[in-house]
């Protein structure tokens, strides 16, 4: 009897010690994501050192940015973000990591960020048919439920999705390797997605099944042709579906009505204008599907906060302060 409870003492105390050193080798990936990321970039900003790999580094939280997703793994070494998808709200941090599966317009905002301990963030494009050939690679078969998936969520990094990640991170000081090593990393990293809590999502994207590719059909249809009057009934009748299952789908994927979708692209596309090509509202409006100034200016400022042009001084005193202080 004494010696069963040394023998389970003893198995207590290993199991202790090996999830100490998990711990420990956890925080030794994080602590060198962090330096690598730091090291990269030095300057506020965002690069691309790898294809399709982006570094973003910030020293102070943001306001609320208007963009667009791609499909894309995000994951944060230093600070915290937080971006919404309609009403959906989503948090991270280097303790989780984001995956995004379709472009959509979404709003972002870095939380925590400090000169001392700036926020610092990678980003891995995701191309569809590189997962296609991951899952079919690893033996997975096609989705047979034809349901929703969100194109966005937020799930906890576990230990070797993150080791690959710093392994990713390490190519960046050695270009040759990359040339070889990063395909390769890459889709181990595509493999631990599918492998993870996201995986039936990803693998939906990847196959097009269920609604989704629909949707993602629709998506790319609005967006080709966000400047013209919205036709519901014709794209739920070349998609084969009623109008009011279009709806229904789109929303559950998208978190938006494809009128709000449509909506924020316009609106989107209309600051760029006015602040790339110095375009007044009245034009700008114009140009993205609007005859009504008035009902422009409206919506510009419901989704902005300020009226258009109000709005765009404000982002190009904000750009002239950044780039003094560089």
């Amino acid at each position: 009897m004494k010696a069963a409870k040394t023998s389970e003492k003893s198995d207590i105390e290993m199991n202790d010690q090996q999830a100490k050193r998990s711990v420990d080798r956890a925080q030794a990936n994080r602590d060198e994501l962090t330096l690598a990321i730091a090291q990269a970039i030095p300057n506020d900003g965002t690069i691309e050192p790898l294809t399709g790999l982006h570094l973003n580094r910030s020293s102070s939280p943001s306001e609320s940015c208007h963009g667009v997703s791609v499909p894309a793994f995000c994951v944060i070494a230093q600070g915290s973000k937080e971006v919404l998808l309609g009403n959906d709200r989503y948090q991270y941090d280097p303790m989780h990591y984001l995956l995004a599966t379709v472009e959509l317009p979404i709003v972002s905002q870095i939380l925590e960020a400090s000169k001392e301990q700036p926020y610092l963030s990678l980003r891995l494009d995701l191309d569809p048919i590189l997962v296609g050939s991951v899952m079919v690679e690893a033996g997975y078969p096609s989705p047979q439920s034809r349901n929703n998936v969100k194109a966005i969520d937020v799930s906890p990094l576990d230990a070797p999705l993150l080791d690959a990640i710093v392994r990713l991170v390490r190519l960046i000081s050695a270009p040759a390797e990359a040339r070889v090593l990063m395909p390769l990393i890459t889709r181990e990293i595509i493999y631990r997605l599918l492998m993870g809590e996201q995986g039936s999502r990803l693998r939906h994207i990847a196959v097009l099944s269920g609604y989704t590719h629909y949707i993602a059909r629709a998506v790319e249809r609005l967006r080709k042709d966000f400047n013209q009057p919205i036709k519901i009934e014709s794209i739920a009748r070349e998609l084969g579906m009623s109008v009011s299952g279009f709806h229904h789908h789109f929303k559950s994927v998208t978190a938006l009505s494809p009128l709000q979708f449509q909506k924020q692209l316009r609106l989107q596309e209309a600051r760029r204008l006015m602040l790339g090509e110095n375009l007044d509202a009245a034009s700008a409006g114009y140009r993205v599907g609007y005859d009504d100034a008035s009902h422009f200016n409206r919506e510009y400022k419901r989704l902005f906060g300020v009226p258009p042009m109000r709005d765009v001084e404000r982002l190009r005193e904000a750009a002239r302060e950044t780039a003094s202080s560089i």
